[in-house]
C-alpha cells in the first residue's frame, strides 16, 4: 500500500496535485482549515478537475487538522506566510521522520519550516505549472509546466517520485534546487511588482524595458554576492523571454492585489532586499521598488508584508 499523500492548502496547486494523484489511484487526503470548510467540501462531493475542456470529479477524502491519522508525507501547498502556523497545527500528527514537500513562492518560509521541524525531511519544490480555481473545489489546469524538487541537505531522490510519474505530474529531481529557487525569486522580483505598479499584464512590461534591465542588473549582483552565480547567468535574457511568453497573463502578485488578497512580498522582494542589506549591498532601484510597492499596498488597504 502506498503512503498516503496528505495535502495542506486547497488552493490551485494543492487541489491540482490532489486531483491528479487521486486519478492515479493513489491514497490522498486533503486537509481543510476547519469544520465549516470540510462541510462545504463534502457537500461538493470532491474535487473537480477541468483539463483540456474535460471535467471530472474525484472523491478525495477531506479532513481537518485535528484528525487523528499520523502524517508520513505532507505536501505543503499553502501561501508562504501561512506555512509555519499551518504546520504547527499538525505538529502532533507528524511522525518523527515525516517528509514535507514545500511548494511555496519565494524564499524564507522553507528555512523557517525546517527550523521548526528539525527531525523532518524538508524537500523544496519549484513549479511552473499553471492552474486557477474556478470557484471552491474546482480547479482548471491552465498550462503545462514543470516541477523541480530537491533536498539541499540530502541529494538522494525519494522513491515516491514514482507516484508523481504515475499521476502525470511532470517533474525532475534537482541537485541544485537552491539555485532554481533563487532564479525564480529573481524572475518574480523583476516582473511581479512592476505589473502591480503599472497595473498591466506581463506583456505591458515591454514598455518599461530600461527599468526591467536595471532591476535585472541589480538582482544579478545580489545573486552573485549570495553565492548563486548560476542563478544570475543571463538573467535579463530570461526575464525578457518570460515577459514575452506570458504577455497575456497577469502575474500572481497582480492577481492577489486585484482580489484584495495579502501578497507574498516578504518572501519575494522583501527577502531580496533583506539579503542585500545583510551583504551591505547598495541596490537603489530594487530598494526603491520595495518602497513603491509597499506604498501601493498600504494605499489599497492591504498588509505591507
Amino acid at each position: 500500500m502506498s503512503t498516503t499523500w496528505h495535502i495542506l492548502g486547497a488552493g490551485s496547486l494543492g487541489t491540482l496535485w490532489a486531483a491528479r494523484l487521486a486519478r492515479a489511484g493513489l491514497p490522498v487526503r486533503l486537509i481543510l482549515r476547519n469544520q465549516t470548510r470540510l462541510a462545504s467540501y463534502q457537500s461538493a462531493g470532491g474535487l473537480t478537475l477541468v483539463e483540456h475542456g474535460e471535467t471530472r470529479t474525484y472523491p478525495v477524502i477531506g479532513e481537518t487538522p485535528d484528525s487523528q491519522e499520523p502524517i508520513h508525507r505532507l505536501l505543503v501547498a499553502c501561501k508562504a506566510y501561512d506555512a509555519e502556523a499551518a504546520i504547527a497545527q499538525l505538529q502532533q500528527r507528524l511522525v518523527p521522520n515525516v517528509e514535507l514537500i514545500l511548494l511555496q513562492n519565494g524564499l524564507g518560509s522553507q528555512d523557517a519550516v525546517a527550523a521548526q521541524l528539525p527531525q523532518a525531511r524538508c524537500l523544496f519544490a519549484s513549479s511552473t505549472e499553471g492552474a486557477f480555481r474556478e470557484g471552491d473545489w474546482r480547479v482548471v489546469f491552465a498550462g503545462h509546466g514543470y516541477t523541480w524538487l530537491g533536498d539541499a541537505a540530502h541529494p538522494t531522490p525519494p522513491l515516491w517520485l514514482d507516484d508523481l510519474h504515475a499521476a502525470g505530474i511532470p517533474h525532475a529531481w534537482s541537485t541544485d534546487i537552491l539555485t532554481r529557487l533563487w532564479r525564480k525569486l529573481a524572475l518574480n522580483c523583476a516582473i511581479n511588482p512592476l505589473t502591480v505598479l503599472y497595473q498591466c499584464r506581463n506583456g505591458g512590461l515591454q514598455d518599461h524595458h530600461c527599468e526591467v534591465a536595471t532591476l535585472c542588473a541589480e538582482l544579478s549582483e545580489l545573486l552573485e554576492c549570495c553565492g548563486q552565480p548560476a542563478a544570475a547567468l543571463d538573467l535579463q535574457d530570461e526575464v525578457e523571454r518570460v515577459i514575452h511568453a506570458t504577455a497575456a497573463n497577469y502575474s500572481s502578485m497582480y492577481q492577489d492585489v486585484a482580489n484584495a488578497r495579502r501578497t507574498e512580498i516578504s518572501y519575494l522582494l522583501g527577502y531580496a532586499c533583506h539579503a542585500a542589506t545583510r551583504h551591505q549591498l547598495n541596490l537603489p532601484h530594487l530598494q526603491q521598488l520595495q518602497v513603491r510597492l509597499v506604498d501601493e499596498l498600504l494605499a489599497r488597504g492591504l498588509p505591507r508584508d
